[in-house]
């Protein structure tokens, strides 16, 4: 049995009553003292700490950007200095290999990839870019909620100027941090990365502000669910198209049919024919009716009786915020918002209503 890695702050997580699991090859926090519910509410209400660190951290020079696209349908060499975007790896199929996100700095990009698909992700970036460098000193904290801004500017009073994918760097206690204000709740907030020297000393300083909490991978789950945000592995996978994954709006003009750089990424050919004829399944919101949960499995049918299997949900629960159940599934593109489908719970179908996402209005600071 391969051992789990650790984080910087498993020790901190300890100390603070986490109820510790395996996740994506780490030994992660699901919970604190506090409970999933709350700590999804508080999120939403203060500021919710994450940590991130298991998270793929990499450096791409400057000079690589056009092998990058070559991997990546996004405008890449567009994305201006301070600037974040996201990003899809695609395979030869359309189908996709991760989602990322991408940061451009002075000097270089910044990449940050999914802790399940890391290893993978730097193989298929070395095997392309030799000139990558992985950081591996370094932990990746996030700071999300409406009190985010308040609780990071005690610190670095100069983050209260970003706005919602801006990049920068800001020193603290002698280290140089890199922030970007983002995450992935829907709330306003950042991510940061830290150097390993001083990421248990400046989370515990976060930590020791009144609306600050630890948060575990339980209430990241729930947040991002609400927020409509996919999660690899569950809403997308290397057979899922960007299209059909609703997921599109990435793919900027400069990369699509007539753009300046049309094309030249692995599956152009089905990812362009896509977006210019439309998908016949697609991802979309569920808002099942009463207050059982459908949760990811589940299977979707065309009646309540008899009928056609026409899709899967692929994330699904209770939303803490939303007060009612919410999911996700694959579903006939020509279903339209508040039309019925019915998923089987335990071997009984119950009705859904096919629902605009987000589910909870996001509060990015624009």
């Amino acid at each position: 049995m391969t051992e789990l890695l650790r984080t910087d702050l498993y020790d901190l997580h300890v100390s603070l009553g986490a109820k510790m699991v395996p996740f994506a090859g780490w030994e992660m926090p699901v919970q604190y003292p506090m409970g999933v519910m709350k700590e999804h509410l508080h999120t939403r209400a203060e500021a919710g700490l994450f940590d991130v660190s298991h998270m793929g951290q990499v450096i791409v020079p400057l000079s690589a950007i056009d092998a990058l696209e070559a991997l990546i349908p996004v405008d890449i060499a567009g994305l201006k200095e301070g600037r974040q975007r996201y990003g899809i790896f695609t395979n030869e199929t359309g189908g996709i290999l991760d989602d990322l996100m991408i940061a451009r700095k002075s000097d270089h990009l910044f990449l940050v990839v999914n802790a399940a698909c890391a290893e993978a992700d730097i193989a298929h970036l070395q095997a392309h870019l030799p000139e990558v460098t992985v950081i591996r000193d370094r932990a990746l904290i996030a700071l999300q909620g409406p009190k985010a801004e308040a609780a990071l500017a005690r610190l670095m009073p100069s983050v209260a100027e970003m706005r919602f994918m801006d990049v920068a760097e800001a020193e603290w206690n002698g280290q140089l941090l890199w922030i970007s204000r983002s995450g992935y709740t829907g709330e306003d907030g950042y991510e940061i990365s830290v150097p390993s020297a001083v990421a248990v000393s400046f989370t515990q300083a976060l930590l020791d502000m009144d609306e600050v909490a630890p948060i575990g991978l339980g209430a990241r789950d729930s947040l991002r669910l609400e927020a409509g945000l996919c999660l690899y592995g569950h809403d997308l996978d290397p057979d899922t198209t960007p299209v059909e994954g609703n997921i599109a709006w990435a793919i900027q003009k400069v990369r699509r049919k007539g753009g300046a750089r049309e094309g030249g990424f692995p599956g152009a050919d089905r990812i362009l024919a896509q977006l210019e004829t439309g998908a016949t399944r697609r991802r979309m919101g569920l808002r099942p009716e009463g207050r059982a949960p459908m949760r990811e499995g589940v299977e979707v049918f065309d009646a309540p009786e008899g009928g056609a299997k026409i899709g899967t949900i692929t994330s699904g629960g209770f939303g803490p915020s939303v007060g009612a159940p919410i999911a996700m599934a694959y579903l006939p593109a020509s279903l339209t918002e508040g039309d019925t489908v019915w998923g089987e719970v335990r071997g009984k179908r119950l009705p859904a209503k096919v629902a605009a996402m987000p589910f909870q209005v996001q509060t990015y600071k624009r």
